[in-house]
C-alpha cells in the first residue's frame, strides 16, 4: 500500500498593533517591500520586534499573531510566487519600485514573495541611492554583505491568504 506524505505544517508570525479576525487585504498599506499585502515572518521574535515598534508609532497594543501554512505552500503551482534567497539587484529593484509605488494596486502580480526585508541598515542604503549619494551598482554592492539578514513572507491574494490558518496560542 502506498504511503500518503504526512503534510507539516510550518508556524509564521504577523506583527500587529491591532487585534483582528480575518485578514482583509483592502487595509493593506503600499509603499511596503513587496507591495500591498499580508506580511508575516517564520521567526516570532522579528513578528514581536514590530509589534512593538507599530504600537509605539501608531498606539494600541504589541499583539503578534500565529498562523500555519501546509510547508509544501512553495512549490504549489496554482499560485504565482516570487522567490528571493538574499540580497540581490533583482531584489533591490523590486523593493525600490514597490516602496515607489503610491497607488493601490501592486505593480506585480505575485500570490506569495519570499525574500530579505529591507532592514534599517539596507533601508539607509535605499535613501543614500534615492537621494542620488550612490549609483545603483554601489547600493546593491553594499546591501550583499550586510550581515543579519532577515526574510519575510509576503501574502498578496485572497487565493494565497485562504492557505493560511489563524492558531490561538
Amino acid at each position: 500500500m502506498p504511503t500518503k506524505r504526512r503534510e507539516t505544517k510550518m508556524k509564521l508570525y504577523h506583527g500587529t498593533n491591532t487585534e483582528f479576525n480575518s485578514i482583509d487585504l483592502s487595509k493593506s498599506q503600499h509603499g511596503k517591500d513587496f507591495g500591498k499585502g499580508f506580511y508575516l515572518s517564520s521567526e516570532k521574535h522579528q513578528a514581536e520586534k514590530l509589534a512593538i515598534f507599530k504600537a509605539l508609532q501608531l498606539g494600541g497594543d504589541a499583539i503578534v499573531q500565529t498562523y500555519e501554512i501546509d510547508d509544501s505552500f512553495m512549490n504549489d503551482n496554482s499560485l504565482k510566487i516570487l522567490y528571493f534567497d538574499g540580497y540581490s539587484k533583482e531584489w533591490a529593484e523590486f523593493i525600490l519600485r514597490n516602496r515607489n509605488n503610491m497607488s493601490d494596486i501592486n505593480i506585480h502580480n505575485y500570490d506569495i514573495v519570499y525574500g530579505p526585508i529591507a532592514n534599517d541598515k539596507v533601508g539607509i542604503q535605499i535613501r543614500n541611492f534615492l537621494e542620488h549619494n550612490i549609483d545603483f551598482d554601489t547600493f546593491v554592492n553594499r546591501i550583499k554583505f550586510l550581515k543579519g539578514i532577515t526574510f519575510q513572507y509576503y501574502f498578496g491574494s485572497q487565493k494565497a491568504i485562504e492557505m493560511l490558518t489563524r492558531v490561538y496560542e
